[in-house]
């Protein structure tokens, strides 16, 4: 008997210390991200990939998701748990001592031990409904991890194209000021020629000095830029990016398959996993009616147990004894608790159905806006483009012209003005249109 109970007592202790290695129901299915980047960022450039890589194994928001999926997966094993038996072992021991008035003390050392085992064996379904609750929580919880993991891509993605774009801005930024600056030089030559009067070199001057302050704000705008790019990646805001730069061509501006809205619907419907995940919740909204069902049927259990006891070293004999049978539990009257239970059960489940339409006809806006804004971005690239090409030549006849006295420096002002900022639009137009096409990318549920 006592190498029962210490056998008992290892098992417990065994199962108890195991924790997260131990998995008899092979529960554990979601691994984390293998291949993860150093954190911190070098002065070699580093491209999208990478950046995605390092925030997918960085993220908190990705993480504590990801945690989330790991406790549902134990819970699904404590609920396979349920269809194996339970022992429970206890075991005692003392000192005693005993004296009556006019009788001999006594002393004695007792100690006992008790093994007890349980064995559900029909409980109308309930065993089985928490089962596969159990198993809907954690594909919804899973689906909700890719959900994060898609907005985690997203996110980055736009986070790079924007402070690429705000990059290239600066850059044409400084390329304006540059050309401002050759306008003021020449309003002054020819100020200082007698050939035109002071209001030219002020209203040059007035356009250099605005253009040195275009540069600063878009300076500034690079540096919020990077920290908010530094933020998606868990990293500290003053780090420093060297990206590497897409080709721009009308290769990576396109979608790679041309499909009409509807089936873009459609491909979101089944891809999304918003979707999914409250397709599970449903199903484990559903599953709770059957579980508050079984609560208020009878249940059939098998008992069994020994003991054991003895009084050590002194003269008392040791005792034990067995037991076994079948327990039958029925619930008679549980103050219509469990009517109410059920038709909790049910309201919620019929509440989760109204929530999976919500979730579709919000996905199917999102494809819906998405599609439209990247036509409509691509359509302003396009005209955008055709709008540079019309400024720089406007802007080199004005320049010409004022050179030789044909033209007023209001003219050449405006087509500088005019260069600028088509300079500009097409930079934030093609950049708009990559982020667009991420953002349509994300709502039919792919990337």
């Amino acid at each position: 008997m006592k190498r029962y109970l210490l056998i008992a007592c290892f098992l417990l202790s065994f199962e108890a210390q195991g924790g997260d290695r131990l998995d008899p129901f092979s529960v554990y299915r979601l691994n984390a991200p293998k291949g993860c980047l150093d954190e911190t960022i070098g002065s070699e450039p580093i491209g999208l990939p990478e950046l995605i890589q390092i925030g997918i194994c960085n993220n908190p928001t990705l993480n504590r998701d990801y945690m989330n999926v790991k406790a549902y997966e134990a819970q699904l094993g404590e609920t396979k748990a349920e269809y194996l038996p339970s022992l429970t072992g206890t075991g005692s021991i003392s000192d005693d001592f005993s004296k009556v008035e006019d009788q001999k003390s006594g002393k004695t050392d007792p100690y006992s031990g008790n093994l007890a085992l349980s064995w559900l064996l029909y409980d109308f379904g309930g065993r089985t409904a928490r089962t596969e609750q159990a198993k809907a929580y954690l594909d919804s919880n899973q689906f909700n991890y890719n959900a994060t993991l898609h907005d985690t891509v997203l996110s980055i993605t736009q986070g790079y194209f924007d402070l690429l774009s705000a990059e290239e801005v600066l850059k044409s930024s400084k390329t304006a000021e540059q050309s401002y600056r050759k306008s003021y030089e020449e309003s002054v030559k020819r100020y200082e020629l007698g050939l035109v009067s002071a209001s030219d070199k002020l209203l040059a001057q007035t356009s250099w000095e605005q253009s040195k302050l275009d540069v600063v704000k878009a300076e500034n705008t690079v540096q919020i830029n990077q920290g908010s790019l530094a933020q998606l990646l868990n990293l500290p805001p003053d780090t420093t990016f060297s990206l590497t730069r897409p080709p721009k061509d009308e290769d990576i501006t396109k979608l790679e398959t041309d499909l009409p809205i509807q089936e873009l619907i459609e491909m979101a419907l089944a891809n999304r996993p918003e979707i999914k995940s409250q397709k599970s919740s449903t199903m484990a909204a559903k599953q709770e009616i059957e579980i508050a069902k079984a609560a208020s049927k009878p249940s059939l259990s098998f008992g069994s147990q020994a003991n054991f006891g003895d009084d050590w070293k002194y003269a008392n004999p040791y005792e034990y004894g067995t037991s076994i049978g079948l327990n039958l539990s029925i619930p008679l009257f549980t103050g219509f608790s469990d009517t109410y239970k059920i038709a909790k059960a049910k309201y919620q489940y019929q509440k989760a159905k109204a929530d999976e339409i919500i979730t579709a006809d919000t996905v199917k806006n999102e494809v819906w806006n998405a599609f439209q804004n990247y036509h409509t971005a691509v359509s302003t690239y396009e005209i955008s483009q055709k709008m540079l090409e019309s400024a720089k030549e406007n802007e080199r006849v004005a320049f010409v012209s004022y050179q030789i006295g044909k033209g007023s420096i209001l003219n050449l002002l405006t087509a500088s003005s005019q260069l600028a900022t088509a300079r500009q639009e097409v930079i934030v137009a093609f950049y708009s249109v990559l982020i667009s096409k991420s953002t349509l990318y994300r709502a039919i549920g792919r990337f």
